[in-house]
Parts: C-alpha cells; structure tokens; sequence
C-alpha cells in the first residue's frame, strides 16, 4: 500500500472498550503512523457474529480525543466510525482485535472479531482480524502478539489482495522465542464445531454453557488449526463471497429442468 498521506488506520474489538488486547494492538498500530483511531463496543461482544443493531438506538461517546465507545456490536462500530466519525477521510486500513482467544475454522462464523473486518470490508477498507489463542493458564504472552504483529501488518499492507477478502490472524499463546515462523494457510475444519456443558445451579436446576471449544486432536494438515498447533503464527486470506461455484452451474441446470417441467401458467 502507498500513498502520499499518513497511514489512518480505525481499531475495533469485540472485547470492549476496556480489553487488553484492544491497548495493544493500539500500541501495534502506532507503530505504523500516529494517525489511530479506536471505536470498540461498549461491553463485551464475543460470540456476537456479524450482528447488527436494528431495534435500538445507539450512542455513539468519545472517551478522549479519537477514542470512542458504541453500547453496540463490533460491525455497529465500524459502521458509525465510516459513516459518521469518519465519513469525510475513511480510514485506510481496519485492524479488529487483539481477540483474548483463538478465531480459527468455524469460529469465525460466530466472532465479533472477524465480524468488524468484514464489515470494514464491505465498504472496500483493507482489514485484518487479530486473535490470540489464550489458553486457561497464565500468563497472556500479550508481548508475543506486540513483537510479532508491526511487521507482520506491514508485510500485509504490501502485498496486493483482492476486494471482498480480508486477512485474519492468529497468535500462538506462546513467548517470543517459542514461536516457529508465520504461515499463510487456508481455514481449518473442526471435528465438533462447538461444545455444550450441561449444569446443575444451586437450586438443582440445568443451565446450559455454549461454545466451550476443544483442543483438536488431529487437524488437517495446512490448516489454520494444524499451523497454530505446530506453535506458527497463521494468516488466512478469507473471502466474502461464500457461493459454491463448483455447484453453482449444475444446481441452475437442475432447478431450470424442474421449473419447466412444472410449466407456467
């Protein structure tokens, strides 16, 4: 990416305004221009998906001088930071994260983390989500992340890639010197998708925990999974549109054959 004016790059999350990753991947911003931006939700979002606030009124509330809070979803954030904040100098970049847990395989269907950038992308921004897989031990190696991830933006930031796609990144919960190299590698498959945990509350009635993910134990070789695994940082070009093309042509076949047997009236 070249141009003549400073790098603007917008910050979002779905962890909140309050969330550590959010400072950092700050910090890893203005490594990159002084020309930063943040516009995160509220409370956390986690899980939120790309959902938009329909039946709501948002407030949009600027916290200190371009910094901003929206008691709404992350793609809600990047929509009023487009159309509002910064409707007349649109950022030139859109970076979501540091997300405090891995976005790989299936889950980026459910992340808000993802969910910013591909909002970000829908209006044609480049934009990059940004996970680390934090595991229940301590501590976060949060420094693996802010080492790592001012030339790995960079490097994305020179390589040219089509509209409709963003790249989402994960992070290995790993120290610095630990982390084997960085890979580029498609999205991953889980056996299971998500995981449900059947309760007792006090009072001996059942409530129900969704989304608790297991630790897969043979993932398929070159996936995002596999590389994290192996203790590499990975980056997944992901694409918007989600048509079948291999399909696509015969199921128009079939459903124009079964349309005219029907005949018209």
């Amino acid at each position: 990416m070249t141009q003549d004016r400073p790098l603007r790059i917008l910050i979002s999350n779905d962890d909140g305004i309050h969330a550590e990753g959010l400072n950092v991947i700050e910090r890893i911003a203005r490594k990159l221009t002084d020309d930063v931006w943040v516009v995160a939700p509220l409370t956390e979002q986690s899980g939120v998906g790309h959902a938009l606030t329909y039946r709501d009124p948002l407030r949009l509330v600027e916290i200190v001088s371009r910094r901003y809070t929206v008691n709404g979803t992350p793609a809600d954030c990047v929509i009023l930071a487009v159309e509002k904040i910064l409707k007349n100098h649109l950022p030139d970049l859109v970076l979501s994260g540091i997300n405090h847990g891995e976005n790989l395989a299936e889950s980026l269907t459910h992340s808000g983390t993802v969910a910013a950038a591909m909002e970000a992308t829908l209006y044609g921004i480049p934009a990059i989500s940004l996970s680390l897989a934090t595991k229940e031990a301590c501590p976060v190696y949060w420094e693996s992340a802010e080492y790592f991830g001012p030339g790995l933006i960079q490097t994305l930031l020179d390589t040219s890639w089509p509209s409709h796609t963003f790249m989402n990144v994960n992070f290995p919960h790993l120290p610095i010197d630990k982390i084997r190299g960085i890979q580029a590698v498609r999205q991953g498959k889980r056996n299971t998708p998500s995981h449900m945990v059947e309760c007792l509350d006090p009072r001996g009635q059942p409530y129900y925990w969704v989304g608790i993910l297991r630790e897969e134990e043979n993932p398929v070789k070159e996936s995002d999974i596999w590389a994290l695994q192996q203790g590499n940082i990975t980056v997944t070009p992901v694409h918007m549109d989600m048509t079948h093309y291999g399909i696509l042509e015969n199921l128009n076949a079939r459903v124009l054959s079964h349309f005219n047997k029907l005949g018209t009236k």
